[in-house]
């Protein structure tokens, strides 16, 4: 079954933001794992990178089908996750854990209000 954790917010291109201090967590949902298949591959955004919300910054390969990874919120890449190299199957085994897959320092913090609420999140999926 896919959850949704109540303590994120969401995209509706599929990604989750968790804030930790001044720095925001960030990887792909549960649903859009699952959606996906098994992930073999991701391409993640180089730190140091500056991003503008809504710009692509990598891509998901699964078996069935490569999808693109948008920026959640404008600001500057800080960290990725390293052990998606060598592990990428973190992503389906735990997305919102092990499987983030970037830290971002956001550059415009009232950007958050353009993020989805969990329930708001999963009302857009019943509607695709």
């Amino acid at each position: 079954m896919v959850h949704f954790p109540e303590e994120l917010l969401y995209t509706a291109e599929h990604f989750w933001v968790k804030q930790e201090g001044e720095l925001v967590l960030c990887g792909i949902t549960d649903h859009a794992q699952s959606e996906l298949g098994d992930v073999v591959f991701v391409e993640m955004p180089r730190v140091g990178a500056t991003v503008k919300r809504g710009e692509r910054i990598g891509d998901v390969e699964s078996v069935k089908t490569v999808s693109n990874l948008y920026a959640p919120l404008s600001g500057e890449i800080v960290e990725v996750n390293e052990n998606l190299k060598e592990h990428p199957e973190l992503i389906n085994q735990d997305p919102y854990g092990k499987g983030w897959i970037l830290k971002l320092r956001p550059a415009d913090l009232s950007e958050f209000s353009l993020l989805l609420r969990p329930e708001v999140y999963q009302e857009k999926l019943k509607n695709v």
